[in-house]
């Protein structure tokens, strides 16, 4: 369903098992990127309505999303730690060029969206079936179709912006080369890494 090229390798969740506390506060701080993510498309495409009516919605959700996982934090007596650099996200953002018309602007930072929440609904599914933590496994579970949810939103508006047939070959590229920079990742105490 997500057509990712390569799936996250299931030794990942052992990095996680391990680092619980590290991983929620990267968790936390992913889900504050998808906010302002959100809240920055509405700011640069304000002339798309039914854009900024879903991603008003996505403001809310990703945002009691981040209260959700900083409620876990406090409640195992945790503080929020430092957010970190996203290695991740920083080599996705390289595959498309600068610059293009507004349109294309749009289209490429909707793909890229739609790539992350893809990733991040992946690596939840393998956390809400590979955990020992009962209580995260379960956490991750219903986070899990919010982000397939998310995905084919972001995914749906650069098919509807774009040129179908020239956003489609530009997904594929895109997922080509996410499979490459997962093929080194997956080693951190990281969401995406």
């Amino acid at each position: 369903m997500l057509g990712l090229k390569l799936p996250t390798d299931p030794r990942w969740v052992n990095i996680v098992e391990k680092n619980i506390e590290e991983i929620l506060t990267d968790h936390a701080f992913c889900e504050q990127k998808a906010t302002s993510t959100a809240i920055s498309l509405i700011v640069s495409f304000p002339e798309y309505t039914d854009l900024v009516q879903e991603m008003t919605a996505l403001v809310k959700e990703e945002i009691s999303h981040f209260k959700m996982v900083h409620d876990i934090i406090i409640k195992r007596g945790w503080v929020l730690g430092r957010d970190r650099r996203d290695d991740y996200v920083i080599e996705l953002l390289k595959f498309f060029p600068k610059g293009g018309s507004r349109t294309t602007q749009l289209v490429h930072r909707l793909l890229y969206a739609a790539l992350i929440e893809a990733r991040s609904c992946e690596r939840f599914r393998l956390l809400s079936e590979e955990l020992e933590d009962k209580e995260l496994a379960t956490f991750y579970r219903n986070l899990m179709v919010s982000e397939a949810n998310h995905y084919t939103m972001f995914l749906g508006f650069a098919r509807k912006y774009g040129e179908k047939k020239e956003v489609d070959t530009k997904w594929q590229q895109l997922l080509e080369y996410e499979g490459q920079i997962i093929a080194n990742l997956g080693k951190s105490r990281t969401i995406h890494g």
